[in-house]
């Protein structure tokens, strides 16, 4: 059974209304949708924003259900100047860029686990790319013309690459330009990833993130995130989920 999380309703809304023989049980002020979506066996859940309401519900995720993978879902904020609005983001290793416990550890070291980073399953990710470049070829074909031209959204491309999390929204370009320079490998900033991955890795599950680029990360951050989330990222989550449970089902 594959876990699959996002911060907000909206990011999500597509796989909701697409889920079969759907059963909903609420638990912490959350609700879990479980059922099949194309065939597979899901647990649905938005996590609400922030690092400690995303590792809540990644956690009763995992006690809960028999869970194989941990898949997340949703939009974040691009740092990296070659992401534009509608780009993909496959994350690698996932960093918690408020983490800071000197002088007693190193700048971004979780204590007491050694790690200043959470990698990504590489069997998973690599899936996930994979489903991602055959959306992308047939993108004119998945996501509504107008829909994606009200947003400045022409070609989008996915990319591999770091991912910073924090309880923070960044939407000030010396901000922004302190982390590029503090973590260079990093192309986009949101506020539960690495929350999730640190949780998947102390429970030993397999973890992978897919983020769409809703904003450039700095002054010029002012977008509608619910009609973003819910008309561009839950439609973009449902057709690669689409193709990544396509390659499950071959496999």
């Amino acid at each position: 059974m594959i876990g699959i999380i996002s911060a907000m309703q909206e990011e999500m809304q597509t796989l909701i209304e697409n889920l079969q023989e759907s059963t909903t049980i609420i638990k912490g002020m959350r609700k879990y949708y479980k059922g099949k979506l194309f065939n597979t066996e899901v647990v649905l859940v938005f996590s609400r924003w922030g690092k400690v309401a995303s590792a809540t519900t990644v956690t009763q995720l995992i006690n809960d259900y028999t869970i194989d993978e941990i898949i997340f879902t949703g939009v974040a904020g691009a740092v990296s100047s070659d992401l534009n609005i509608g780009d993909i983001v496959i994350g690698k290793n996932l960093y918690q860029h408020d983490m800071d416990a000197s002088p007693l550890y190193q700048k971004f070291e979780v204590p007491l686990l050694g790690k200043t980073y959470f990698e990504t399953s590489t069997l998973h990710r690599d899936n996930l790319y994979k489903a991602t470049q055959v959306f992308i070829n047939s993108y004119p074909k998945k996501i509504d013309a107008k829909i994606a031209q009200s947003f400045g959204i022409k070609h989008p491309k996915v990319i591999l690459s770091d991912i910073a999390s924090a309880d923070q929204f960044i939407s000030e370009n010396h901000i922004a330009n302190k982390l590029t320079h503090e973590l260079p490998t990093i192309s986009c900033v949101e506020m539960e990833g690495a929350a999730v991955a640190q949780v998947c890795f102390e429970y030993n599950i397999p973890f992978s993130i897919l983020r769409i680029i809703s904003d450039k990360a700095n002054d010029n951050a002012h977008i509608d995130f619910p009609k973003f989330a819910k008309e561009i990222a839950s439609h973009y989550a449902l057709e690669i989920l689409k193709e990544y449970f396509n390659k499950l089902s071959l496999h």
